[in-house]
């Protein structure tokens, strides 16, 4: 919600227009009141007082956050340029006592599209992404004693075995499959229903950047349901905008 309407208007939003927008997803009152102040904890929001109310507006850093989220999150399943075959390699040591930042890793190494193979070693099919992985690296306090290697598959065994270990791709298949059913046949026939559909469509095209590694065509089953998903999400986000956003202002200016 913050990303699709907050995000682009750049201008504070009251607590009531945010607790209605919620309750339209079956979000209690408290309940919004309290996720609020876990996100300003979060150091996403601020708030400011006017008499007995109260605006909320992104910091520098819950903005950042999500513009780099929006940018991943809207242009995910877009084909990008031919694979040069090229492999990103990271070895990466963390004390196996030390679980909260292994958590962190795979979750943030997730994201920028690496798999986990035996041994701490890494994968990732985007060489590019070297310089976003060292700065994941360094935010963990990992750097010192990782290393990383860019190279091609050479003749023992097989690349798409090597996918296989790294990847559950008939997984990340059935979370496509299940996308493509809640959204093929969805048609919001009020505004209130327009709000909340955009709304879960992104919420739920969101998990794709963790789910879904962006492998090359070359490395996909054929077909892959991944590319059906990522125009349905595009064809709906297109048809709901005008309306969802028309809403949203409603609902900020009540």
């Amino acid at each position: 919600m913050l990303g699709e309407y907050v995000l682009p208007r750049g201008e504070p939003v009251w607590t009531a227009t945010l607790v209605r927008a919620l309750g339209l997803l079956g979000t209690a009152e408290k309940a919004s009141r309290q996720a609020l102040a876990r996100t300003a904890a979060e150091g996403w929001l601020t708030s400011s007082k006017h008499g007995r109310l109260a605006r909320w507006e992104l910091t520098d850093s819950g903005r950042r956050l999500l513009s780099e989220g929006a940018r991943r999150i809207y242009s995910f399943g877009q084909d990008g340029d031919a694979w040069d075959g090229r492999w990103l390699v990271l070895l990466v040591t963390v004390p196996t006592a030390m679980r909260e930042l292994r958590h962190r890793l795979r979750t943030r190494l997730a994201w920028a599209g690496f798999g986990a193979l035996a041994g701490g070693a890494w994968i990732c099919a985007d060489a590019s992404r070297e310089a976003e992985a060292s700065g994941i690296l360094h935010d963990l306090g990992l750097a010192a004693t990782s290393t990383s290697f860019v190279a091609h598959h050479g003749g023992i065994g097989t690349q798409n075995a090597l996918v296989e270990q790294a990847w559950d791709l008939g997984a990340v298949e059935n979370k496509y499959a299940e996308f493509i059913e809640a959204f093929a046949t969805l048609e919001p026939a009020s505004a209130d229903e327009t709000l909340v559909a955009q709304t879960t469509l992104v919420h739920e095209w969101r998990r794709f950047p963790l789910l879904d590694p962006r492998l090359p065509r070359d490395l996909l089953p054929d077909p892959w349901l991944g590319s059906e998903a990522a125009i349905l999400f595009r064809a709906c986000h297109d048809r709901w905008h005008q309306a969802a956003q028309g809403h949203w202002d409603k609902l900020a200016s009540a």
